[in-house]
C-alpha cells in the first residue's frame, strides 16, 4: 500500500507538472481529516465528505492504473491494482471477518448469535396506548 501511495503521487506530480512532494502535499490537504468539538461532541471534520472518499480514491487509483498499462509497466500496474481491489472489497471483508470472529466468540461464550446481520433493518418494538 505505501508503495501504490508513492506510485500514486508519481502519476499525479507526471500530470500537474510539478514536484512529488507538492502532489504529496495536495493530496495530504484533499484527504486530511481533523478532530472538532463542537456542541460539546468530538467529530472529525474534512474537506471532503464522506461518501465522496472512497470513489474519489477509486478514480485516482484507476487512473494511474491506466497511465501504468498505457506505459507498459505492468509490475506498478499490478500493486496500483491489487490496491484498488483491496479498497473495494473492504467493506466485505470487514463485514465477513467481524461476522465470523462475532459467531466464534458466540460460540465459545455458550450464547446463540443474534439472527440479524442486515445493517439496513432497523430492529423497533411499537405499543399501542390504551384510551
Amino acid at each position: 500500500m505505501t508503495y501504490t501511495g508513492f506510485l500514486v503521487v508519481g502519476v499525479l506530480a507526471d500530470y500537474l507538472g510539478s514536484g512529488r512532494v507538492m502532489a504529496g502535499l495536495l493530496l495530504g490537504g484533499l484527504f486530511a481529516r481533523f478532530p472538532w468539538i463542537s456542541k460539546g461532541k468530538l467529530r472529525i471534520v474534512g474537506l471532503l465528505p464522506k461518501p465522496v472518499r472512497r470513489p474519489l480514491i477509486v478514480s485516482i487509483l484507476a487512473l494511474c492504473l491506466l497511465t501504468f498499462l498505457s506505459r507498459g509497466e505492468y509490475v506498478s500496474a499490478a500493486f496500483t491494482g491489487f490496491a484498488t481491489a483491496f479498497l473495494l472489497t473492504y467493506p466485505w471483508l470487514r463485514r465477513a471477518i467481524f461476522d465470523r470472529m462475532l459467531s466464534s466468540v458466540f460460540k465459545f461464550a455458550g450464547r446463540n448469535r443474534p439472527k440479524s446481520t442486515d445493517d439496513t433493518v432497523i430492529d423497533g418494538e411499537f405499543r399501542e396506548k390504551k384510551e
